[in-house]
């Protein structure tokens, strides 16, 4: 399934690509078109300012959280310590991503998150 490719080459190109990032929730057992992440030291309304200015279009928090701003009861729920579930950021894939758009996500996310981490250093 298409989408299931797509997905794990977007959970294989976060996390090898930006330093301090994880993966929230099960690396096989999830949606086929879900990534969602947690980055050490930022913020999601940060990086999602960065992506939208790119033409990018993510989500923070959990799906039933979006748009709040608050960490997502789920992401703690699941252990997710509260500081860091401010940082998630939710990619969803559809029949109409591309490779070209997820190239463009893994090619600005890692220094989208460098740069927010140099600004607000721990």
């Amino acid at each position: 399934h298409l989408l299931v490719v797509h997905r794990h080459r977007v959970l294989a190109g976060v996390l090898g690509a930006v330093p301090g990032s994880q993966l929230t929730g099960h690396p096989a057992h999830r949606l086929p078109n879900n990534a969602s992440f947690v980055f050490e030291g930022c913020e999601a309304d940060a990086i999602l300012m960065h992506l939208d200015l790119a033409g990018v279009q993510a989500a923070s928090g959990s799906a039933c959280t979006t748009g709040m701003p608050t960490a997502s009861h789920v992401l703690t729920a699941m252990g997710v310590p509260f500081e860091l579930a401010l940082s998630a950021l939710r990619l969803s894939l559809g029949h109409q991503t591309t490779d070209a758009d997820i190239d463009t996500v893994l090619a600005l996310l890692p220094d989208i998150v460098q740069k927010i981490r140099a600004l607000n250093p721990a």
